[in-house]
C-alpha cells in the first residue's frame, strides 16, 4: 500500500484497502410494482421483486409507495417461488383496492391495460391486447402466461394487467427483449393461477403441490413419428425417479402419458399442472401408451419438494479414439459412436454405471445436428431398446427401416442434465 506523507489530506479522502481484506458489504436497492387487494393493506407482487438475488443476498427492508406518494414499511406474509408470487402487508386502513377477475375470461384479442412502475418513474399506464394465451417460457413447470403487447419494461414486474371492466386478469412478470426494453413481448401470470396461490399465502399457509417424480417432455411431431403414433399427443416419460409415486405406480421410461384423471394432456393441460393441482395424498389415474398398448395406472400423489435446478457447467472434454468399438452409422443418422467406458463416463461427468454409446462425430448436414446432438452426447436407447455397442445401433436402425419407419427415437443424455427423447430422421440411404 502506498505510504502517503503524514498530514496529506488525500489519505483520508481516498484510503486504499489493505491487501487481503474482504470487500465491505454493499447495499443495493431494486424496484418493482404491486397492487392492493384489500382495504387493510395486503399487496400482491412477484416473488423475484422481494427475494434476494444471488447466494447469500438478504433483503433488509421493503418499502411500499402508493400512488398518492404515501410510504409504508412492508412485511412479507408469504412467498411462492414456483409461481413467482408474493404477498406483502402494510399497516394502513381504508385503502382503495382491486379484485381478480371472477370468473377468468381473457381471450386473444381482448384489450388490456398494464399499470406499473417502469424504471422507477412511478405509476404508468399502457394499453395493448392479449396476444396469446398459455405461453410456456420454460421458466418453470407451471408456465402458462398471458402474452400481451402492452408496453412492459423493467420495474413493471408484479404490477396488474386489467381487462376493460377493471378486473385483474394477470400479474405482469416477464418480458422477452434483445435490448432490455419493451418490444411488445410481455408476459403475465393469469388470474386463475395467481388467485389460489395468493389466497393461500394471505391466509398464512404454504402452497403445496402434487408430485409424482417424473421427468417429462412433449410428444413432438418427430417423436410421434418415431413411435409410430398417428399424431403428436401426450407427454413422454424421459426419466422415472426411484422410490417416488411414479415408480411405485409402475411407470416406465418411454411411456407416453395421454390423460390424467380423464383430462387429456395438451400444451395448456400439462401433466405437471394437472398433478400439481391434485391434493397431496390423493390418487390420480394415468392413461399411458406403452409399446402400442394403452394401460391405466394409479399413483398416490406426494408433495413436490422445494424448487431445485440441475445446471452443469460447460467443460471441454477429449474423446480420443483408440479404434475399439467405434462405428459409423452415418448411413442412418449421420453419427459416429463408440461404447461408453467407465473412463469416458467419468470424463463426461455421468454416473459410472451408465451404459450406452458416446457420439464422437456428427455430420453437420444431418438431422441429428439440426436437432442439437453433439460430440459427447450419450445415446442410451434407440426406439426404446437399450444400446451398448455400435453394432446394436446399426441393427436397430435396420429394423426401423424394415418396419417402414422414417424416424427413430433416441434417448440422449448430456452430462448431469436429465435425459431427453429426440426423434431423428433416417437418411434416404439404406
Amino acid at each position: 500500500m502506498p505510504d502517503f506523507p503524514g498530514g496529506l489530506p488525500f489519505g483520508g479522502l481516498f484510503p486504499f484497502p489493505e491487501l487481503g481484506r474482504p470487500p465491505a458489504p454493499r447495499n443495493a436497492t431494486s424496484l418493482g410494482s404491486g397492487f392492493l387487494i384489500s382495504a387493510d393493506g395486503y399487496v400482491v407482487t412477484n416473488n423475484h421483486v422481494v427475494a434476494g438475488r444471488g447466494a447469500g443476498v438478504q433483503v433488509q427492508a421493503i418499502k411500499v409507495t402508493l400512488t398518492g406518494g404515501q410510504e409504508y414499511p412492508a412485511r412479507v406474509v408469504g412467498r411462492d417461488e414456483a409461481s413467482d408470487l408474493a404477498v406483502l402487508k402494510i399497516e394502513a386502513n381504508n385503502l382503495p383496492f382491486v379484485r381478480f377477475g371472477d370468473p377468468p375470461g381473457a381471450r386473444t384479442g381482448d384489450w388490456v391495460l398494464a399499470i406499473g412502475n417502469p424504471y422507477g418513474l412511478g405509476g404508468t399506464v399502457t394499453a395493448g391486447i392479449v396476444s396469446a394465451l398459455h405461453r410456456d417460457l420454460r421458466s418453470g413447470p407451471y408456465d402458462s402466461f398471458i402474452q400481451t403487447d402492452a408496453s412492459i419494461n423493467s420495474g413493471n414486474s408484479g404490477g396488474p394487467l386489467f381487462d376493460m371492466q377493471g378486473n385483474v386478469i394477470g400479474i405482469n412478470t416477464a418480458i422477452i427483449s434483445p435490448t432490455g426494453g419493451n418490444v411488445g413481448l410481455g408476459f403475465a401470470i393469469p388470474a386463475e393461477i395467481a388467485k389460489p396461490v395468493v389466497d393461500t399465502l394471505r391466509a398464512g399457509g404454504r402452497v403445496r403441490r402434487g408430485y409424482l417424480g417424473l421427468l417429462l417432455q412433449p410428444v413432438t411431431e418427430d417423436v410421434a413419428a418415431a413411435l409410430g403414433l398417428q399424431k403428436d399427443r401426450g407427454e413422454i416419460v424421459a426419466e422415472v425417479q426411484p422410490n417416488l409415486p411414479a415408480a411405485r405406480a409402475g411407470l416406465r421410461q418411454g411411456d407416453v402419458i395421454l390423460r390424467v384423471n380423464g383430462s387429456e394432456i395438451t400444451p395448456e393441460n400439462s401433466v405437471a399442472r394437472l398433478v400439481a393441482a391434485a391434493p397431496v395424498g390423493s390418487r390420480v389415474t394415468l392413461e399411458v401408451l406403452r409399446e402400442g398398448a394403452q394401460k391405466t395406472l394409479t399413483a398416490v400423489v406426494a408433495e413436490r419438494p422445494p424448487e431445485a435446478s440441475l445446471n452443469g457447467e460447460d467443460e471441454e472434454f477429449d474423446l480420443d479414439d483408440d479404434g475399439e468399438g467405434k462405428a459409423s452409422v452415418s448411413a442412418g443418422l449421420g453419427l459416429s459412436v463408440r461404447p461408453l467406458t467407465p473412463a469416458l463416463a467419468s470424463e463426461l461427468r455421468v454416473d459410472p454405471g451408465t451404459q450406452g454409446l458416446v457420439i464422437v462425430q456428427v455430420d453437420p448436414s444431418s438431422d441429428a445436428a439440426a436437432k442439437g446432438l453433439s460430440e459427447g452426447d450419450i445415446i442410451l436407447s434407440i426406439n426404446q431398446q437399450a444400446v451398448r455397442t455400435a453394432q446394436e445401433a446399426v441393427s436397430l436402425i435396420a429394423a426401423a427401416r424394415k418396419a417402414g419407419r422414417k424416424q427413430v427415437l433416441l434417448l440422449v443424455k448430456r452430462e448431469s442434465v436429465p435425459p431427453r427423447f429426440v426423434g431423428i430422421e433416417l437418411s434416404g440411404k439404406p
